[in-house]
């Protein structure tokens, strides 16, 4: 025999067994540390964005939103990631000079230029969404109407977006998307809880959104509404009350004290020593009570105040119509509303009232907050401006007057009691998103924007976690088999007994 042959005999790695071990060894160890390396690489999210402007009576805010390019259960799970407060008034104020009203949208836009990424442009979604002042200005005169949102149109169209149209949504949607933002933002959509209804208050309007037991739709159509999100079937009750919101309210109750034309109307919604000088016309320019103006009305009257919260839910009871219903139970003006179920969340006006009054916390008992408001209304004029110097006089002086409907209204016209009250929170935002119709409309359109594919981890969890068992079990059993020579040898030095 060779010196190579019996080097080889007596080496074992010489034998074939041992090289096809360590090959395998060595392949099993390869491809253990590449799907360990793929399996667990960064994956980047891809996010889509979409635009939402909200046109409000009093003024117009842009909101950008972003979700991942997956979706959840065929919704997309969205969030608030900027939002910009458009200058000056709501776009139904432009109705007598349209080009302002797209030339004010100009500067929020180029915000969300900067923070849209650039590569996301064109395919973002833009929409505007025109809520009670455009109703109004609708119903009032359809061609200014359309005149402002054809100027709106002109501005957005040159932006770099993807412009879907602007509308004007009805009070059914605006309650609606409002009621899918507060349960969207707290998780109760997707975890199949208890919802929460919503409860809105503009300038122009008010909504009132819920799910109830005792609701089927079928008592009063116009006001139901069916969504599907995250594979569950809802069946909300909605109603927006038109002329309800906080500024036409006040118009609402003007008519009511000039009826007979007077000179001096002394308001017990308002401060005492409290004195302002009105016209006629200014007072009755809106549809909510234009047809109401006494005919030989002076061109101004005087306005003063007088601070008495009991006068004045007096006067806000003379704007409800509580006489009539034809179903079997109604809010107000001849309105079904079903039994209230389930707490609730009151934002927009809500909010900014009862926070600037100091009663947003809802355990304090409702005689504790009309006691409350009883002193703030019956609070001198000159005293509530030496305490809020930097407040614009106009909404200063709107404080008694809204805080005094908010409680009137929620109590007498949505008949909520001393005990369903602790169940209403007042909310400005929720996980940083404002509260409103707009996150629930962008919400509701994900359902029509198509779904990139995602990037995905190599295996599925379930997979690379048998995987790397069997290649571990795999190079365990190498390693043993690789020892096979040494067992040989330890059984020839093993002592004989």
């Amino acid at each position: 025999m060779s010196a190579q042959g019996e080097m080889k005999e007596r080496n074992p790695w010489y034998t074939p067994v041992t090289i096809i071990v360590t090959v395998i060894g060595v392949i099993a160890i390869v491809a253990l540390v590449t799907v360990a390396v793929l399996q667990n690489k960064p994956l980047h999210t891809k996010y889509k964005y979409g635009i939402v402007l909200d046109a409000g009576s009093s003024h117009t805010a842009l909101y950008i939103y972003g979700w991942p390019a997956e979706k959840d259960n065929n919704t997309g799970r969205v969030e608030q990631t900027h939002s910009c407060k458009v200058d000056g008034p709501g776009i139904s104020s432009y109705a007598s000079a349209p080009l302002k009203a797209g030339e004010s949208l100009k500067k929020c836009m180029q915000e969300a230029q900067q923070q849209v990424p650039e590569n996301r442009h064109n395919e973002t979604p833009l929409y505007l969404g025109a809520t009670a002042g455009m109703r109004l200005l609708n119903m009032e005169n359809s061609s200014l109407s359309e005149s402002v949102f054809l100027a709106v149109a002109e501005t957005l169209q040159k932006s770099p977006f993807s412009y879907q149209g602007a509308r004007i949504l009805s009070g059914q949607e605006e309650g609606a998307f409002g009621w899918i933002t507060v349960n969207y933002l707290d998780d109760r959509l997707k975890q199949g809880r208890e919802t929460t209804g919503a409860l809105d208050l503009g300038g122009a309007s008010t909504q009132i959104s819920f799910v109830s037991d005792n609701y089927d739709g079928s008592e009063s159509p116009s006001n139901s509404v069916t969504f599907r999100l995250y594979g569950n079937d809802y069946n909300v009750y909605t109603h927006s009350f038109l002329c309800y919101g906080k500024d036409q309210l006040q118009r609402l109750l003007l008519a009511h004290q000039t009826q007979a034309g007077p000179r001096t109307v002394s308001d017990p919604c308002f401060h005492p020593g409290y004195n302002r000088t009105l016209n006629y016309s200014v007072v009755y320019d809106s549809p909510c009570v234009s047809n109401r103006k006494p005919p030989q009305a002076p061109e101004t009257f005087i306005h003063t105040g007088k601070g008495n919260f009991q006068e004045c839910q007096k006067v806000i009871r003379h704007v409800f119509n509580f006489t009539h219903c034809k179903y079997s139970q109604c809010s107000f003006n001849g309105v079904f509303q079903p039994l209230l179920q389930g707490p609730f969340r009151a934002f927009s006006a809500y909010y900014y009232v009862m926070n600037f009054l100091s009663l947003t916390d809802t355990s304090m008992p409702l005689d504790i907050v009309k006691a409350k408001l009883v002193n703030y209304c019956s609070t001198p004029w000159q005293q509530i401006l030496q305490h809020h110097p930097s407040i614009k006089i106009k909404y200063l002086a709107e404080y008694c007057v809204s805080g005094t409907y908010i409680i009137t209204l929620l109590t007498e016209g949505y008949n909520f009691t001393s005990e369903s009250y602790f169940k209403i929170k007042y909310i400005k935002k929720i996980k940083d998103s404002e509260a409103g119709w707009t996150l629930g409309y962008m919400l509701n359109l994900t359902n029509m924007i198509p779904a990139e594919a995602p990037d995905s981890p190599l295996l599925p969890h379930g997979g690379y976690v048998s995987i790397v068992t069997i290649i571990a079990l795999l190079l365990f059993v190498l390693f043993i088999l690789s020892l096979r020579p040494l067992w040989s040898r330890c059984s020839k030095h093993l002592p004989i007994v």
